[in-house]
């Protein structure tokens, strides 16, 4: 698949503008610097595993499981340098690799959660090994700073520990020689400065022999000297001392950490490789939503059919001018094997015959094109073009001896699975002899099966066309009027090329446009003629039947809407006529009840009442059954019915055991509760001023009086006598 598609193609069909398009997504220079190499692919396996993760990334888009940030810094150098017995790395390149290898964890944890949304990228990610090992042994040593940490080593804790102290000792030797040469009044205004990272004290220069230290140098005017004390010097020159200590140290360390991740460096670089192919994997789906692109059908079948086709370099010219883009639709298949576009120059042709070429290119270099989502198409071994001037000054080649070359290759790689594309075919010599010898070749093409489109002004090549089962002609269509371009691709008939009437149009005067006409053979201009004057006719009968089309969508939207309304007016009737007869059958049903009521109350006989009743409703199922007769069930029906009947049997003698369980529980609950409550209760002292009420009683009293198991209740209006184990307390009387 894929075999012959030369660098020329490419170059015809703009396919690096798209790639350079598809670069500017990239969040990586290495993904740039790879998707500006992208090329179609030969492996059928592989493309579709690219498409597929593309097409996965685009899904991630609308979401909200998005892909995590995936961005990385090149870290090749790092890789090359720790490849290198010995060698070691800056704090910060560690600091790169720790964070390259975190991403790529980052993306398998993501992607091995997520492998159901993203199976494709969670297959490539496989291919690398997860191990925490690298950004462990790193951060155990450099901290988030850039530092080696203190506990890197002992060593270096110790030698910080007493860099610390000297500091300390330094800054309070030089605080003691500041105060005192302040207070002697050796100093200048400014008091103090720092000259190499060292303190120093800005000393008059009238005084400079009665300050003990050494002298580091002097202001622009001369008029103050900057001296380091004496006593800081020493601890300055065992400042120094530990400082490289710390140094020698360090590179001690971070040669031992390069040692422990050197055998990670091949995975590092698969780490890479897998970052890169993310990221352009990435670029090509924020490509694809910029311009609306999608992954069509590919099929066995040999067929195109692009519907709504754009080429999507000038959609975004357009788009950025505010201009409308006319989108294409084409269908080759082995009944419409070959296509020959005529027509007028600027009518669009190039642009249609590259918007094929370059979206079938791109789909076959795992990008997603801009077409619509019904779109079907195969896969070609062979992609020719043959497309602009193509004149070679370096081999001294014409234009049509150039071409003669390009069909000479066409003819020898040409087969039943290419697609060959031909701009102005046959042109570049003698029209008659360059139009013989362009039939040929397309008879050639026709009978090696393969598919192609090309344009062409040549009256022969569409008389050809026409006589050919499985070619086609075409045009692009024009205002027969205003003779101006629509820029829309009409299958079925050659196009006029207009050549007189653009002339006219353009402001060539009439009477020599009639002497280029008394030029030409008669039967050509009567040829062109009646091909104008039929697609003049067709452009009219097409707007008459879209005209027509319109008037039938207006009128079928019409005949919906009155449908839709009946059928909302049947269903309110039907709603009605259902609510009558309920409420008549509600009438009749109550009349009969009525009726059997008021003979009993005439007769109180019960049982002549039981019977009637009895009688009546026996009627009434009758009734119900002759028009609601039971369904009759199959055996599996009723097979299926039991074990549904036994599932639920046992489902509510579980839920019985279980409640009953919790019943027992809650017995015994409420029985310790009402022991407790007895308890309290026998405990108890009624006193006068309780408010109580009796224990099968509801209304509330107050007790006056209180005589050994006795109690005097009064309600307000009356007053009664009970025994106090019949009382229950509602309310203490209140302290007074």
């Amino acid at each position: 698949m894929t075999k012959n598609i030369t660098e020329k193609t490419l170059q015809d069909l703009e396919f690096t503008t798209v790639l350079e398009q598809v670069a500017t997504h990239c969040i990586s220079n290495l993904g740039k610097e790879k998707t500006l190499q992208i090329h179609p692919i030969s492996n059928k396996k592989k493309l579709f595993f690219e498409l597929n993760m593309v097409n996965e990334y685009l899904a991630s888009f609308e979401n909200e499981n998005r892909i995590p940030n995936h961005y990385f810094e090149d870290i090749s150098e790092e890789i090359k340098r720790l490849a290198i017995e010995n060698s070691f790395l800056e704090t910060d390149g560690f600091l790169k690799v720790s964070s390259v290898s975190e991403t790529v964890n980052e993306q398998k944890k993501f992607l091995k959660k997520f492998e159901t949304y993203y199976s494709t990228l969670y297959t490539l990610s496989e291919e690398v090994e997860f191990t925490t090992v690298i950004v462990d042994n790193i951060k155990k040593i450099i901290t988030p700073y850039g530092e080696v940490a203190d506990n890197a080593s002992p060593t270096l804790k110790q030698i910080r520990k007493d860099i610390g102290a000297v500091r300390g000792k330094i800054s309070e030797s030089f605080s003691r020689a500041l105060s005192k040469n302040i207070a002697s009044g050796y100093l200048d205004d400014i008091k103090e400065t720092v000259i190499d990272n060292q303190r120093v004290l800005a000393v008059l220069a009238m005084h400079r022999r009665k300050v003990k230290g050494s002298l580091l140098g002097s202001s622009k005017s001369g008029n103050i000297v900057y001296i380091a004390p004496q006593a800081t010097l020493a601890y300055s020159r065992e400042l120094q001392n530990l400082l490289y200590e710390e140094k020698q140290e360090v590179v001690r360390i971070l040669r031992a950490l390069a040692t422990e991740i050197r055998p990670y460096t091949p995975l590092l670089t698969e780490y890479v490789t897998f970052l890169t192919h993310l990221d352009v994997v990435g670029a090509k789906a924020k490509y694809a939503k910029s311009i609306n692109g999608l992954l069509p059908k590919i099929t066995k079948e040999k067929k195109i059919f692009l519907k709504d086709a754009f080429h999507p370099i000038l959609w975004q010219k357009n788009k950025a001018k505010n201009i409308e883009t006319i989108p294409q639709t084409l269908q080759l298949n082995e009944q419409q094997q070959i296509i020959v576009i005529s027509g007028p120059n600027a009518g669009g042709k190039s642009i249609t015959l590259k918007t094929i070429g370059l979206l079938q290119l791109m789909l076959q270099s795992g990008l997603l094109i801009p077409v619509h989502e019904r779109s079907e198409t195969t896969l070609f071994n062979t992609i020719l073009t043959d497309i602009g001037d193509n004149q070679s000054i370096e081999n001294q080649l014409s234009t049509y001896s150039y071409r003669l070359k390009n069909m000479r290759y066409f003819l020898k790689k040409c087969d039943d699975n290419t697609l060959f594309l031909i701009d102005e075919f046959g042109t570049g010599s003698d029209p008659e002899l360059g139009g013989a010898l362009a039939e040929i070749f397309l008879e050639e093409f026709y009978e090696k099966k393969a598919f192609g489109i090309i344009t062409t002004h040549y009256a022969n090549l569409k008389v050809l066309a026409d006589e050919l089962d499985n070619v086609t002609n075409a045009n692009m269509q024009f205002d027969e009027r205003s003779l101006e371009p629509l820029y829309k691709l009409y299958i079925g008939q050659a196009g006029s090329s207009f050549t007189f009437e653009v002339a006219q149009k353009n402001g060539i005067p009439y009477s020599l446009i009639n002497r280029a006409k008394k030029r030409v053979e008669t039967e050509k201009i009567r040829l062109d003629k009646t091909i104008s004057k039929l697609q003049k006719e067709r452009n009219r009968l097409q707007k008459t039947s879209e005209s027509l089309d319109k008037q039938k969508s207006k009128g079928q939207e019409h005949i919906e809407n009155l449908q839709e309304k009946e059928l909302r007016i049947r269903e309110k009737l039907e709603g009605f006529q259902e609510l009558y007869d309920n409420n008549q059958r509600m009438l009749s049903l109550g009349r009969k009840i009525n009726e059997l009521l008021n003979k009993y109350f005439q007769t109180n006989n019960k049982k002549e009442l039981s019977t009637n009743f009895f009688k009546w409703v026996t009627a009434e199922k009758t009734k119900h059954l002759k028009k609601n007769p039971p369904k009759k069930k199959t055996k599996v029906e009723k097979q299926q019915e039991k074990v549904e009947t036994q599932k639920q049997q046992e489902a509510i003698q579980k839920v019985e055991k279980e409640v009953l369980q919790k019943v027992v529980k809650v017995r015994e609950e409420k029985k310790k509760e009402a022991e407790k409550i007895a308890k309290e209760k026998a405990a108890y002292v009624f006193k006068v001023g309780d408010r109580v009420r009796l224990a099968d009683g509801n209304a509330v009293g107050t007790i006056d009086k209180v005589e050994k198991k006795k109690a005097f209740i009064n309600y307000g209006l009356f007053t009664t006598e009970a025994k106090i184990e019949q009382l229950e307390l509602v309310e203490r009387a209140k302290k007074k």
